[in-house]
């Protein structure tokens, strides 16, 4: 690697880690904990690379993409962030940034990313899209893999006009991505509408739908609960299709592929609607996430409702463990109910058993199932991580990444077999009690010890 690269990150410990690695490589750095020295070394022509932090104590990075590249066209900008929000991801992809990673980030990666940026020219300048406030009303969040992969998957697909299948379990958030890539695409002053089947439905039906959209786009809501005849209505509406014709985008929590293969959902509608498939991952593919859901939606209802609260320690644990088999939406109703029925500051493990324990139980989800093999439910999760990437390569170390989402689980779940004794523990798995020891510290696994009650 040859070149100049500008470090601009308010952490100490990144722009010495940055610097180290870069230099190693045979780049030169100058690396600083100020947005405006960064922004005097790009107008004095300094660098050919930036690999700037968005939250810097005075100023965002985000902001300053458009002005490095008034400045400097053609420099390209990694941008690095800790606020691992969809909106972080389009932005960054509006603003023409080179690329973007989530804090923390995989160093080998950034160190590739890096290379191909020096050895790259930059795309030309491309007209800055004005974001919405990211008030965050899209409980979009998540520095997991799999969100990661959706993110960048999105800021792709915003601004092409191919077709979007969204697919996820109930509640996963598949009509909020559907609002996002309209809400930062070319089309986000034109209609958004969201197709029932009984929309469908007359003579009328197809033509009324397109001219409600206006060219904007158009969103085909669980499209696998669609009969034979409201499916060929869709086939011919899209055939129709002109000029000034609207985004097309539908949501399924089924896979359409195996429905098709038994004869369940036309052939000739799967193609037309799969020019790009987004899978959005259930809570249980992306445990780590669960938290920061949480925390946002707590801030959430303090804005809103007034009402401050905060989850004991335990609490936060069993949030965390939680199958959460409605996914976002029920996490987030039962932080707002929380919100309202708390008396204390501080959500208590028991209150949060008590709204769970008077959930409805949800209904049996289709694929898998209990009697799924281990290796078969693993080889489906992976399948789908690869699907991500939009058939690109998935980031370098895959199988470390892998392996530490099985084994924190595992680790967690023999821990509480055992009531926290790690004597024990090591003994079940079947592994050394030192061995244990540093895979909990790794790992960052909180072991509470407690009388197993039988």
């Amino acid at each position: 690697m040859d070149g100049t690269v500008l470090v601009a990150d308010d952490d100490r410990t990144i722009r010495t880690v940055l610097t180290q690695a870069l230099t190693r490589a045979g780049c030169k750095v100058h690396a600083t904990s100020s947005l405006m020295t960064l922004m005097r070394w790009v107008e004095e022509g300094k660098g050919d690379l930036v690999i700037s932090d968005v939250i810097m104590p005075d100023g965002n990075g985000l902001d300053a993409l458009p002005r490095i590249a008034k400045m400097r066209p053609g420099l390209p900008v990694i941008v690095i962030s800790a606020q691992n929000t969809i909106m972080t991801a389009i932005q960054a992809a509006e603003a023409e940034a080179f690329d973007y990673l989530p804090k923390p980030f995989d160093l080998p990666d950034l160190m590739k990313r890096s290379a191909r940026a020096l050895d790259q020219k930059r795309r030309g300048p491309k007209v800055v899209i004005a974001p919405r406030d990211p008030g965050d009303d899209l409980p979009l969040v998540g520095r997991t893999a799999a969100m990661q992969a959706l993110y960048r998957l999105v800021a792709r697909v915003m601004n092409t006009d191919l077709s979007v299948l969204i697919t996820g379990e109930s509640g996963t958030g598949k009509s909020l991505i559907a609002r996002a890539i309209h809400d930062f695409s070319d089309r986000r002053t034109l209609p958004f509408v969201v197709a029932q089947a009984a929309d469908l439905q007359g003579v009328e039906g197809p033509s009324t739908l397109l001219a409600k959209a206006r060219g904007g786009s158009i969103v085909f809501d669980e499209v696998a609960d669609y009969d034979d005849d409201t499916q060929a209505r869709v086939v011919r509406m899209l055939d129709m299709l002109g000029d000034n014709a609207p985004r097309i985008m539908a949501t399924s929590q089924v896979d359409l592929a195996q429905r098709m293969e038994t004869g369940g959902f036309r052939s000739d509608l799967f193609y037309r609607l799969g020019g790009v498939t987004l899978h959005v991952p259930s809570l249980r593919e992306r445990v780590d996430d669960i938290p920061l859901l949480a925390e946002h939606f707590l801030t959430k209802g303090e804005r809103d409702l007034g009402t401050m609260r905060r989850l004991s320690n335990d609490a936060r644990d069993l949030v965390r463990v939680y199958s959460w088999p409605g996914n976002v939406r029920q996490l987030e109703n039962t932080i707002r109910r929380l919100l309202v029925t708390s008396s204390e500051t501080e959500i208590t493990k028991s209150e949060i058993e008590q709204v769970l324990g008077n959930q409805p139980s949800p209904e049996p989800r289709s694929g898998g199932g209990e009697g799924e093999k281990l290796s078969a439910s693993v080889a489906r999760h992976l399948k789908r991580y690869f699907d991500l990437h939009g058939g690109q390569l998935p980031p370098a170390g895959v199988y470390q990444r892998i392996l530490r989402e099985v084994e924190t689980p595992l680790i967690e779940i023999a821990l509480d077999a055992t009531a926290g004794n790690q004597a024990k523990c090591a003994d079940l798995l079947g592994i050394n009690r030192n061995t244990l020891r540093k895979k909990i510290t790794d790992l960052d696994i909180r072991v509470t010890r407690r009388r197993k009650l039988m």
